[in-house]
C-alpha cells in the first residue's frame, strides 16, 4: 500500500511541475516560435542587443535577416529578434482627399484689431 501512495505522490509531484514549469515554457518557445517565423520585410523590430531597425531582407536558407537602421545595413540571426514593435502592414496608412482639408488657417472671426 505504501508503494501505491508513493507513486501517486510522485505522479501528482510530477503533474504540478508540468503545469508551473514545462507548459508555460512550451507556450512562450511556440509564441517566440510563430513570431520569428512570420517576420515581413517592413517590420520594424528589437534585437536581444536593443538595437532598433527595420527589416530590409529575410533569408530563410540562412535563417538570417538584415537591418536597416537608419542607412547602415546589419545582418543577423533570425533568432537574435526579441520583439516587433510594428508590424509592415501597421505602417501603412492611406488618406482620404475629403480628410485632407484645405491649405488656408483656421481664422477666429470675433477677433478685433484695436
Amino acid at each position: 500500500m505504501e508503494i501505491l501512495s508513493t507513486l501517486i505522490m510522485f505522479g501528482a509531484m510530477f503533474g504540478i511541475m508540468y503545469f508551473l514549469l514545462i507548459r508555460p515554457q512550451k507556450k512562450q518557445q511556440q509564441k517566440v516560435q510563430d513570431m520569428l517565423s512570420n517576420l515581413e520585410v517592413g517590420d520594424s523590430i528589437v534585437t536581444i542587443g536593443g538595437l532598433h531597425g527595420i527589416i530590409d531582407e529575410i533569408n530563410d536558407a540562412a535563417k538570417t535577416v538584415v537591418l536597416d537602421c537608419e542607412g547602415i545595413y546589419l545582418t543577423f540571426e533570425r533568432r537574435a529578434v526579441a520583439r516587433v514593435v510594428t508590424k509592415a502592414t501597421d505602417t501603412v496608412t492611406t488618406v482620404e482627399p475629403e480628410d485632407l482639408g484645405t491649405n488656408e488657417p483656421d481664422v477666429d472671426e470675433d477677433i478685433t484689431e484695436e
